[in-house]
């Protein structure tokens, strides 16, 4: 429990953090993930090689330092932290282990004389706090999961039962249950996480769920990423009749009931999620739908049979692709604009976006100016999340 005299110190320590917040979660991965091996295949070595993880655990750190004394301004943020914890399968065990690498991180970082023991003890009282939340939390999930119909606790055996072609980039791949039974009804905008074995290492990774939930089966699309690990080896080895360790679905970006306009905005593989959205949603009915999506060219654009499906039989059903490299016949050509968006999108929208964090920026941007209110506008990271700025 935190003294009054620690939340002055964590406080207090906000200006480090904003100054040298990723140098000392860069050094505490290195830290954990040389000395810990039981903890690596919880992480993505793309997103560390990048930053994009060092940068986001930053993030989070600098918000929950801030804001120490009233944890309910951190608004989303540890709802999206549990899914993804809930989809990767973080236990209780791995927390004294991240949290003995972090406070040996702050004071290799910041020093002796600034990371005195009464800091350290401050923050080893902090991040006790937040350990009991999060798994407090996380267990409550694995619960509900396991209890739901169709639900289960940890990995479950599903058999590639069908691998197709989406797209040069994309390829989908339709998961059965081994055992035969029914699967949860996940929600749209979820994902999975999946465990595998490459080259004698374990590693684990989230994909989203690209259909609406059926009872029956789970589709995931993902893209042959260059160098990707896990993508290459799922394009590239295995096959229908390949079994995957499978956990359930989680996330908290998910399509939320309303009769407004649905507008869902996707650029490159962030069609996925969005996909089960909109099936969902015509499912439902009650409301329109207007699906745009911005792709490289035509080789890479993924789903184009399905959405010409969807806008031939439902009436409330609109599809815009736009191709940065040469259009399309009803498909203009190059990048997403102000003008373009404000040409299509209804200010009584509610919108979904996803993809690279420069065009969700530059989206979100658009939407706020074409008048869409901060609360209708929603998006997801791919990865670990980070501020859209």
């Amino acid at each position: 429990m935190l003294t009054p005299d620690q939340t002055v110190i964590i406080k207090a320590t906000v200006p480090l953090l904003e100054s040298g917040g990723e140098a000392l979660t860069t050094h505490f991965y290195k830290i954990m993930l040389a000395e810990h091996p039981a903890v690596r295949p919880l992480f993505n070595q793309a997103h560390q090689a990048s930053g994009t993880q060092p940068r986001a655990l930053a993030n989070a750190v600098l918000q929950y330092a801030r804001h120490i004394d009233n944890l309910g301004a951190l608004g989303a943020l540890p709802a999206q932290i549990i899914q993804k914890h809930v989809a990767l399968q973080i236990q209780a065990e791995h927390y004294p282990i991240v949290g003995s690498c972090l406070l040996r991180a702050i004071r290799e970082v910041l020093g002796t004389e600034i990371a005195t023991d009464a800091v350290i003890d401050a923050w080893a009282a902090a991040y006790g706090q937040l350990a009991d939340l999060l798994i407090g939390a996380e267990a409550g999930e694995y619960d509900k999961l396991a209890q739901a119909a169709g639900g289960w606790r940890g990995a479950r055996p599903f058999r590639i039962a069908r691998k197709q072609p989406e797209s040069a980039e994309i390829t989908s791949f339709y998961l059965e249950p081994v055992d035969g039974g029914p699967v949860l009804a996940h929600q749209p905008g979820q994902y999975l996480g999946l465990r595998l074995v490459i080259d004698g290492q374990e590693v684990r990774r989230n994909y989203s769920l690209s259909q609406a939930a059926n009872g029956r089966d789970l589709r995931i699309s993902v893209k042959r990423e260059p160098g990707g690990l896990v993508s290459t080896h799922l394009h590239q080895v295995l096959g229908v009749g390949d079994v995957l360790d499978v956990f359930p679905p989680a996330g908290a970006f998910t399509l939320q009931p309303g009769s407004d306009p649905l507008v869902l905005i996707s650029g490159g593989v962030g069609i996925t999620p969005t996909l089960a959205m909109a099936e969902a949603a015509l499912a439902a009915g009650g409301r329109d739908v207007l699906f745009i999506h911005y792709a490289r060219n035509p080789a890479v654009q993924a789903f184009g049979p399905l959405l010409a499906a969807w806008a031939r039989d439902h009436g409330r059903f609109t599809a815009h692709l736009v191709h940065e490299e040469g259009g399309t016949p009803g498909n203009p050509a190059g990048r997403p604009t102000l003008e373009q968006l404000r040409a299509w999108v209804p200010a009584t929208a509610d919108a979904y976006f996803l993809g690279p964090k420069p065009f969700m920026a530059l989206v979100n941007k658009a939407l706020a100016t074409i008048g869409v209110p901060a609360e209708r506008r929603h998006f997801e990271f791919f990865g670990p999340a980070e501020a859209l700025g």
